[in-house]
């Protein structure tokens, strides 16, 4: 993988499809130079070179597929060629030293308490749910906790269902019940729902008594391929989404693939457009997969799923084990999040679902990639495509004006020294780049060109 020379303002480019095919077991060593000019996170520094060596061992990271140590070609297999046995989950390893967890990925998990009760630490466990997962798994998850385990005691809080209740008040909901119930430091917090309950049980855990452990149970498309996976915790602002939260890793995340056979269509949808992200940013072949395989998907086919989830739980995992804490590599994981955060905040938190607003987002952010002329307009047609495909919106909504989006991205967590940086795609399909260096005038003219002002 070629460096690049360091642009000014906090310019930081990352090409990277060529590292990541899926038959590798990759283990390589990442690199930042830095300068001590700038403001870049908490740090002061700038990055100056990024550069990944295949070659090094210092990061192993494992990819187990049904007790395999190799992963079958992309285009090679299709789902329907997948022969391991549904009771045996695939596992993907995040790999962050000491405290590395598992990904377990398969139908019918919630049906192995073994999975669950090895992760749980001392006898006191809180499972945190909503109003609409609850009815559904609930009693399965707190049987899965207690089956030839009666020593466990098992609390839970539901919460009420949707983006809009990711705040302050609806967290302390989750700190009452835990002190209510006297739960000490040894205990362990289960979220079982989407991103909006995995985001504030794990900030919740990480708050709580400073610190207890907690799993993750990720029963939407968007949290199972993205949000339950990394550590990336918290909570909204009115300001802004996601402003207030915590690095802090789970002990295990199961994923039930039977979880999403509850899922509505809409929601299904919206969790696709983070798939659709790891192929334009890091994995030309997944996404050629994807183009092949979406209709399967929308029909909820259990091999094409596990696959989908698979792969994305591999990419997500490779960036988080080389870079935790989003210094650098990890943005670029943000494809078209900049500009879906500001229509999440400029529309209220809840009229569109995550994912809605990052499909739309990216759209935008491809367009301002033509627009510099850092990539060829048949890619900008075939992400145009696919979205639509996945019956995704392609543009925001028409309440959206240029000033809504100014102000909110002027406030996202990428902004720094005033400067915002914003993830491009720049090259052929499955590279990307992280940078504060481009012309401001196609960041003006794409968003004129989907505002009426």
């Amino acid at each position: 993988m070629a460096s690049s020379s360091f642009c000014p303002k906090h310019a930081l480019t990352l090409y990277s499809s060529t590292n990541h095919r899926r038959n590798k077991v990759i283990s390589p060593e990442f690199s930042l130079r830095f300068q001590a000019s700038g403001s870049f996170g908490s740090s002061r520094y700038v990055a100056s070179i990024v550069s990944i060596n295949e070659n090094s061992n210092n990061l192993k990271h494992r990819l187990m597929a049904s007790g395999s140590s190799a992963a079958a070609p992309v285009m090679d297999q299709s789902p329907a060629q997948t022969t391991s046995s549904p009771a045996v989950p695939t596992i993907v390893e995040v790999d962050l030293g000491n405290r590395s967890y598992p990904i377990y990925i398969g139908s019918g998990l919630l049906d192995q308490p073994q999975l669950l009760q090895r992760h749980v630490h001392g006898k006191q466990v809180l499972v945190v749910t909503n109003t609409t997962v609850a009815p559904l798994y609930l009693d399965k998850t707190i049987q899965a906790l207690t089956d030839g385990n009666p020593n466990v005691k098992v609390e839970s809080v539901i919460l009420p269902d949707g983006e809009q209740f990711k705040d302050m008040d609806t967290l302390m909901k989750v700190f009452d019940k835990a002190i209510e119930s006297r739960l000490d430091r040894r205990c362990t917090f289960v979220a079982l729902g989407g991103g909006v309950i995995g985001d504030m049980c794990g900030y919740a855990a990480a708050a709580y008594l400073r610190g207890v452990n907690f799993i993750q149970i990720p029963t939407t498309v968007m949290a199972q391929v993205d949000s339950s996976v990394g550590g990336k915790t918290g909570i909204n602002h009115r300001l802004g989404k996601n402003l207030i939260g915590a690095f802090y890793q789970p002990q295990c995340v199961l994923i039930d693939t039977d979880t999403l056979n509850t899922l509505p269509d809409r929601e299904l949808a919206s969790g696709l457009a983070e798939v659709i992200k790891y192929g334009l940013i890091r994995d030309a072949e997944f996404f050629e997969w994807q183009e092949k395989n979406m209709q399967a998907l929308l029909a909820r086919d259990p091999s094409a799923f596990t696959y989908a989830i698979k792969r994305s739980c591999e990419n997500k995992a490779e960036v988080v084990s080389l870079d935790e804490k989003e210094s650098g590599l990890r943005a670029t994981l943000n494809l078209g999040h900049t500009f879906g955060h500001a229509i999440e905040t400029g529309v209220g938190y809840g009229e569109w679902f995550h994912g809605e607003a990052v499909a739309a987002g990216t759209v935008m952010a491809v367009d301002m990639s033509y627009r510099l002329g850092w990539i060829d307009d048949s890619l900008v047609k075939r992400v145009h495509k696919i979205l639509l495909q996945a019956n995704l919106p392609t543009a925001p909504p028409e309440t959206m004006t240029v000033d809504m989006f100014k102000s909110v991205m002027a406030v996202d967590k990428k902004v720094a020294d005033g400067l915002l940086r914003l993830i491009l795609l720049k090259g052929p399909l499955g590279n990307c780049v992280f940078t504060g260096d481009y012309d401001k005038k196609a960041l003006d003219d794409t968003l004129r060109a989907f505002c009426k002002s």
